[in-house]
């Protein structure tokens, strides 16, 4: 089989697609000139990707005007990538220009489903920690677009579907009255942002009241709260959010609410009496993230009761490769794999003295709210929690056990209130 043959069968198997057209042109020359294997081919069309996507130089200005040989050239590119991989990112030459066409376009759909039933977390794994949470799929899809999240991969972006069935599968959903349930609404979508579009917000608030026993969670990224200001909120119901610095949520969580925005609106909540709790997932590493991510910190230790508050979380950037394939698939500047990876338990992620050290930095600085509130790592390997927390758990049940009870105790001690 000639070079030209096995090139264009490799292609397909490739991200070649996705290069700007200039990019396949340079890739294509470059590729006959050292005949490139399948695997370095693959490889050096995603460097070119990524390049492109974390505002970087060009693949074309990586690649020096003559190599002696293949292996030479496609060992220089790849030092190059992993030397912008292996160093704190830096956001300093990103602009509010690139994302000024960044508008969302979805249209809202309708499926039924045949029966509500409780989900399991979707990203549980071996020799993670995890707190078994249930999980309750009113919608799917999301309105925000952050560059790292895994629901882009699971369903179609552009449409934002509502279970049509989902009030009347409720109220048929069969609970065990003498057990303690922790479910989330917040898994395939984000939990407050569509409102009480199609009742969704009506349906949990009866579903609350009617099961004392369910600590039910909303997670959001939105400030959308209206309902919940305007309505009668089950003493059993959390507002969540998940918080990031400003240049996180700048940079990679497009559309969503600001920082401030999301911690009004958990003030505004928590003065109304409902519980609130703060997921710090994912913390990112970037120059100086640690002292902007303390400053964050800080501003909750002093705008909120921690006797108010449920739970802290915190987590970082963990991809399977079908998520990075859809980000290197998308036309954006991000940062978010510009970082070292390494398995984390058949996945990609921080290696784990950086865990280490961005986790304990944080539990660090909620000191004063240590006795007060749950505190916990979400997905995170087994090993961190005696080196952030000074303890661990033997299994996730026991974690699910402890973090229920602390739950439960905060829901009783606020119904008193």
């Amino acid at each position: 089989m000639s070079y030209k043959e096995k090139f264009e069968q490799s292609l397909t198997k490739t991200n070649f697609k996705n290069l700007s057209k200039e990019n396949q042109e340079f890739i294509t020359k470059k590729a006959f000139l050292y005949e490139f294997s399948f695997q370095e081919l693959k490889q050096l069309i995603d460097f070119a990707i990524d390049f492109k996507m974390w505002h970087e130089e060009d693949i074309s200005k990586h690649f020096k005007e003559e190599y002696p040989n293949r292996k030479n050239a496609f060992n220089d590119i790849r030092t190059k990538w992993n030397e912008l991989k292996n160093r704190p990112n830096s956001y300093t030459k990103f602009t509010k220009d690139l994302y000024k066409d960044d508008v969302r376009k979805f249209s809202f759909t309708k499926f039924e489903g045949e029966k509500t039933a409780l989900g399991s977390c979707p990203v549980a794994s071996p020799n993670t920690r995890c707190c078994n949470l249930l999980t309750l799929d009113a919608v799917q899809s999301c309105g925000f677009d952050c560059s790292y999240c895994s629901i882009q991969s699971f369903y179609n972006q552009d449409k934002i579907g509502f279970d049509a069935n989902f009030k009347k599968n409720l109220e048929n959903l069969k609970l065990d009255p003498n057990e303690i349930y922790h479910i989330g609404t917040g898994q395939s979508s984000d939990s407050l942002m569509w409102g009480n579009k199609e009742g969704v917000l009506d349906a949990l608030f009866e579903f609350a009241r009617k099961n004392p026993n369910v600590i039910l969670e909303f997670k959001t990224k939105s400030n959308n709260i209206k309902y919940i200001l305007e309505n009668e909120v089950p003493k059993n119901i959390i507002c969540t959010w998940s918080l990031n610095t400003q240049t996180i949520i700048e940079n990679e969580e497009h559309l969503a609410a600001s920082l401030n925005q999301r911690i009004e609106a958990a003030k505004k909540v928590s003065n109304k009496g409902v519980l609130v709790g703060f997921h710090f997932h994912p913390i990112v590493q970037y120059e100086n993230y640690l002292s902007e991510y303390e400053e964050v910190y800080k501003t909750l230790i002093n705008s909120f009761d921690p006797k108010k508050v449920a739970l802290v979380s915190f987590g970082t950037l963990t991809f399977i490769k079908p998520v990075i394939n859809k980000i290197r698939s998308r036309n954006f500047k991000s940062k978010i794999l510009q970082m070292p990876m390494v398995d984390a338990n058949g996945k990609q992620s921080y290696p784990l003295d950086i865990k280490r050290e961005m986790f304990k930095s944080a539990y660090d600085t909620f000191k004063p709210w240590h006795k007060d509130v749950y505190f916990y790592l979400c997905m995170e390997d087994q090993s961190l929690w005696k080196d952030v927390f000074g303890y661990e758990y033997i299994s996730n049940n026991q974690m699910e056990e402890f973090m229920k009870m602390s739950y439960m105790n905060k829901i009783k001690l606020n119904s008193s209130i």
